[in-house]
């Protein structure tokens, strides 16, 4: 009796490490675009790495529930998005009320001697609803195909089409007025 247990616990060890050694394989290759997703995702909410490990942790256990190791990332970033998403419903109350606030939200990862264009990139894709900052941070920044973003929004392809085209408008938009305020300041 002792001897099965023995062959259980030996089997089910070895079954954990090549659960690890499969998931590491997968996630290796890809951590830099994962790591660039969940720093522009989490701007101002929280520290990106608290997103990432999360989300590996989550990732890891239902790892058996993955259909495609081509769909890995995207398995990821819908992991990331979901977990996201529970913690705004969580904290609700605390999130600003008003839409002209969001700008003041500040990136707690961001180094302010480092790239200025970045941090004004980032109160910009703020200042988007949720679905276009969302597609425009895959899109963009994390170099999904469209048809990759239909499954990870759950969305038609001209719904993404839709959002990329009017986020990328109003940071357009965003990006002028605040570029001409400057100008105005520097030369007023």
């Amino acid at each position: 009796m002792q001897h099965l247990q023995e062959e259980h616990v030996f089997c089910s060890v070895r079954m954990i490490k090549t659960k690890q050694t499969d998931f590491l394989k997968l996630y290796e290759p890809i951590h830099d675009r994962f790591e660039r997703f969940c720093r522009a995702r989490v701007y101002g909410e929280m520290d990106f790495r608290d997103l990432m490990n999360e989300t590996l942790l989550v990732a890891f256990e239902k790892f058996e529930t993955l259909i495609s190791k081509d769909a890995f990332l995207s398995f990821l970033f819908g992991i990331s998005v979901r977990l996201l998403s529970n913690q705004h419903k969580k904290k609700k109350e605390k999130r600003y009320q008003k839409e002209d606030n969001i700008h003041l939200i500040q990136d707690v990862n961001a180094n302010p001697q480092e790239d200025v264009d970045v941090h004004f990139l980032h109160q910009a894709l703020a200042q988007l609803s949720e679905d276009q900052r969302e597609c425009i941070i895959l899109f963009e920044i994390s170099g999904f195909s469209i048809k990759e973003i239909t499954h990870i929004q759950n969305a038609s392809e001209s719904a993404v089409k839709q959002r990329l085209k009017r986020g990328r408008e109003k940071l357009i938009e965003i990006l002028t007025y605040d570029s001409s305020l400057k100008k105005e300041v520097k030369h007023g």
